[in-house]
């Protein structure tokens, strides 16, 4: 039996159309986006597929677009039976997991979702905050000098050779020049609206976990594997306890994914749009297999490689 790990990606994986080809002519995503309506109070469908760009970048709108159009690409996986081993999603991409997990419901996970974007842009709005992600340097070195620059965090240990640093923009500008002096091919500014997963969030965390405490979690159908602490969550609470987590605490995005290596997964489904996650994993483990669905004929890929 294959051991499949879906993984969903998080903000800055949206685009104008992403997903169409799925979308169109699927009775269920007409549905889901119904049901995005009634939640929403906004078409998310044609904001999705037809922009403007600058709408759907912007957090309190990216973040419910990129969770729906996970979900229906999640539908169709499962239509086809085929089914996760484990789920994890990198930021935000950690609620389609916990959506495919049977922990909550759509509805429900939308409107945590809505509410996290919007706790974290409000956030965001009080500080001059930047991201931006240091290619080529161990994550000791990013570590070491971050800590001697105030106001400045790593955030998101993505690969060996990516940490993402968040804080200030006054000191991410002057631990992006120390990190080039360091030897870091390049310090690359995120199109971010905040300084994420760091200290900066922690009002917006404390907000959120009360939303967190108004809903019911069920227990996982599969096994989630968690970015606070790279580890399996097995039960509603051990989920709940690292979502609170998650807002103002690193994704530990490697460590999770040498956890799913060791332990054997067959396949990699990158379960949304884009291919971020498949380029992280490559240059964590280039035997890894990895499948995206950008198009049907991806679709069709995953099938076969799963009967």
């Amino acid at each position: 039996m294959r051991k499949i790990a879906f993984l969903f990606p998080g903000q800055g994986s949206q685009h104008v159309g992403m997903g169409r080809g799925f979308i169109d002519g699927y009775e269920e995503a007409r549905k889901i986006f119904r049901q995005a309506r009634n939640v929403l109070g906004f078409d998310l469908e044609l904001l999705c597929n037809h922009g403007p760009e600058e709408e759907l970048k912007k957090t309190t709108n990216a973040q419910p677009a990129l969770l729906t159009v996970n979900w229906v690409l999640t539908r169709i996986l499962r239509e086809k039976g085929i089914e996760p081993t484990v789920v994890a999603g990198h930021s935000l991409g950690e609620y389609s997991a916990v959506l495919g997990a049977e922990v909550v419901d759509y509805p429900a996970a939308l409107r945590l979702v809505r509410r996290r974007a919007q706790f974290m842009e409000e956030a965001s709005g009080a500080i001059d905050g930047e991201m931006a992600a240091v290619i080529g340097l161990p994550r000791e070195v990013v570590l070491s000098i971050c800590q001697k620059i105030k106001g400045v965090e790593a955030v998101n240990f993505n690969s060996p050779s990516q940490v993402v640093i968040a804080g200030e923009k006054k000191a991410v500008e002057i631990a992006s020049k120390k990190l080039k002096q360091e030897g870091a091919k390049k310090v690359i500014p995120l199109l971010v609206s905040g300084p994420f997963h760091t200290s900066f969030m922690r009002r917006a965390a404390l907000k959120f976990s009360q939303e967190l405490d108004k809903i019911s979690f069920s227990d996982p159908c599969c096994k989630v594997l968690t970015n606070a602490f790279a580890r399996y969550a097995l039960s509603a609470e051990e989920i709940k306890k690292a979502l609170r987590m998650q807002m103002d605490h690193p994704v530990l995005w490697e460590d999770s994914m040498r956890k799913l290596l060791t332990d054997g997964i067959d396949l990699f489904i990158e379960v949304g749009p884009g291919k971020v996650l498949r380029g992280l994993l490559q240059r964590i483990d280039r035997r890894a297999l990895t499948l995206g669905m950008k198009n049907p004929e991806d679709l069709e890929r995953i099938e076969d490689y799963c009967s």
